[in-house]
């Protein structure tokens, strides 16, 4: 992986929120504002994978939905090739979101059942004027060919494909346009794991000849590992550590980091190593706990965490964490408590 200082950027997140208002109550109305996401700060290199990981519910899947101008930002800015898109109206927005495509989670829900397979993938370049015709139908083919599908399939409809081949028709959906950003949202969570492996493989190669960069959204580190660059962990709306893959894998700093890896399975048990249980389920984004977010969970919680929120800080190189006390300030770390 080429540092981080001799690459491109081609996203800049800024102080980038999201707030809901939703209303409780059947007579009289109660006002509630869900923080799905709180405040991100990242950038995302051309060229690169960035995965982001998180818990359900930590606000992952707004980040790549505001990050695609599916949402609007409640505050902060979302920069992309120094074009902020909070500001860009509706032509310039229409215009950028052809450099920015997504592959969905369930492939079969995410492809209109009665269209075939040459119109699922032929659609946006239809949209956008684009093609039509026998160039069309050429530029399918070769989109087909690109991601494994065979020629006879092009008159199909989506109920005729197994999970692997829906998501591949998504992927040359995503590609028809010739994206340069495309956000992956939980793309092989739906798939078995034989054909994850085969989509992961069908992504690193698409993304070595087209130079395309992958926002790679999951809760699974497995897969994350497998393809990302670098990888950013977020919980309840906060991100709490982003660093390289081998760097977060193999020198984790932050507490709920490493209990993310510690839920990984291993083939054998007798290799685990001792770890720190975090207890509880993850709190209401709707009512963060105050200071650090992760402290009534954390096994090194003092008073300091509970009353103020860490800084989010580059403790090693290319290496941020928001935490009172990473790995690197052992000495500084409390005991666990019992």
């Amino acid at each position: 992986m080429i540092a981080s200082k001799e690459r491109t950027v081609i996203f800049e997140v800024k102080n980038l929120k999201k707030h809901f208002e939703l209303s409780k109550g059947m007579f009289k109305k109660q006002k509630t504002i869900v923080r799905a996401v709180d405040g991100l700060n990242f950038r995302v290199y051309e060229g690169e994978t960035l995965g982001i990981v998180g818990e359900s519910g930590c606000g992952k899947s707004t980040t790549g939905q505001l990050m695609l101008g599916m949402l609007d930002a409640t505050d902060g800015q979302i920069i992309f090739r120094s074009q902020d898109l909070a500001t860009m109206n509706k032509e310039e927005l229409r215009k950028a979101r052809r450099d920015l495509q997504v592959i969905f989670q369930d492939p079969f829900s995410s492809l209109n059942p009665r269209m075939t397979v040459e119109e699922l993938i032929g659609e946006p370049l239809i949209v956008h004027g684009i093609m039509k015709g026998k160039e069309l139908r050429a530029h399918v083919l070769e989109l087909m060919q690109l991601v494994g599908l065979r020629e006879h399939m092009i008159n199909r409809y989506p109920h005729e494909f197994s999970g692997g081949q829906r998501q591949r028709i998504g992927i040359a959906r995503a590609l028809s346009l010739n994206p340069k950003v495309i956000v992956c949202d939980e793309a092989v969570s739906a798939l078995d794991v034989s054909i994850q492996a085969q989509i992961l493989n069908l992504l690193n190669k698409l993304q070595r000849e087209l130079d395309l960069t992958y926002i790679f959204i999951a809760h699974g580190l497995p897969a994350v590992r497998h393809i990302s660059d670098r990888i950013g962990v977020m919980y309840l709306g906060k991100m709490v550590e982003l660093a390289g893959r081998d760097d977060l894998f193999n020198q984790p700093l932050h507490p709920y980091t490493h209990a993310l890896l510690d839920a990984v399975p291993i083939p054998d048990p007798k290799l685990r190593k001792e770890h720190d249980l975090i207890e509880g389920e993850i709190p209401s984004p709707s009512n963060p706990p105050s200071g650090c977010r992760f402290h009534p969970r954390c096994p090194y919680a003092t008073d300091k965490c509970s009353k103020e929120e860490p800084e989010y800080r580059e403790v090693l190189p290319d290496h941020f964490v928001a935490c009172h006390y990473p790995l690197t300030e052992v000495a500084k770390r409390p005991v666990p408590s019992v």
